[in-house]
């Protein structure tokens, strides 16, 4: 049985990941914050799955706080592991290594240009990650946009309470793309490169974009709510000067293309948008 060690297996992916595959990989867990990297052994694990991180934060994080979790923290496991004789070390990335919201579609081979320190200490973590590999140590890199499922916390939680409380809202007419992915589709793919034991950076989405008013259609048909949307004259331009992050995420895209993940894996995503927003719902 492949062995596998999983960094962050509390939190939302991890989670979900061990209980989906806990009968197909043996599975071994470390934290940062209760664990000591200097007594882990890791020489007989197949595969280390790096998902402990600092995620990006609403009001912000020090630039310090990021390079720590997010860089430092991950070299030193990659070092270990490497050290250690494990032949693949998968590491968990964001779509923000690209930058920010745009009419243009990100894929694989965009050029990065992170505008937050989130994004800007993930990118720096996947090149130094990329500078240990070798013929006996490959690096996969696993990029997302926003992951939703069961538990998921903060917008996607807070949009799902907003559309349980209230029916009448303004956000009627939002055109914008927005790719995400359900957490079974990426953990599908995990789990395939896994599998078939390639490396590289892969790019993951569900089949299609949602814009702001099919999400909130959508999450209130699987709560059983009746929502009407209306568009108010100003309120965007209005949300756009008080509250300009949120504006951004309301009305802003960030469209993925993910042809080459898919060609390179053949893979196919189990499950649609439609499925993942009922399941998400369903199981709250």
């Amino acid at each position: 049985m492949h062995k596998l060690l999983i960094t962050g297996s509390n939190g939302f992916v991890g989670s979900y990941f061990i209980n989906k595959y806990k009968d197909k990989y043996k599975i071994q867990t470390f934290s940062f914050l209760r664990d000591d990297i200097n007594s882990l052994d890791c020489s007989d694990m197949d595969t280390v799955f790096h998902l402990s991180a600092l995620v990006h934060q609403m009001e912000g994080e020090s630039s310090e706080a990021y390079e720590k979790v997010n860089v430092t923290q991950t070299l030193e496991l990659a070092k270990k592991a490497k050290e250690s004789g494990v032949k693949h070390f998968v590491f968990m990335s964001t779509v923000k290594v690209y930058g920010e919201e745009t009419s243009n579609k990100y894929s694989e081979n965009t050029h990065c240009n992170p505008e937050d320190e989130y994004g800007k200490s993930k990118l720096k973590a996947e090149k130094l990650l990329l500078e240990l590999e070798s013929d006996d140590f490959k690096v996969i890199i696993i990029r997302t946009p926003i992951v939703y499922g069961f538990g998921v916390k903060a917008n996607i939680k807070n949009l799902v309470n907003l559309v349980n409380k209230v029916p009448l809202l303004p956000f009627g007419h939002i055109e914008n793309k927005r790719s995400m992915v359900y957490i079974g589709n990426l953990c599908h793919l995990v789990d395939e490169v896994m599998t078939q034991k390639k490396d590289g950076i892969f790019l993951i989405s569900d089949d299609e974009p949602l814009s702001t008013s099919k999400l909130i259609e959508l999450i209130a048909k699987n709560l059983g709510k009746k929502i009407y949307l209306i568009k108010i004259p100003f309120f965007e331009s209005l949300l756009k000067l008080v509250k300009p992050s949120f504006h951004k995420r309301l009305y802003g895209s960030l469209e993925v293309d993910n042809t080459t993940t898919k060609e390179k894996l053949n893979l196919r995503n189990p499950y649609s948008v439609e499925d993942g927003i009922k399941l998400m719902i369903q199981q709250n």
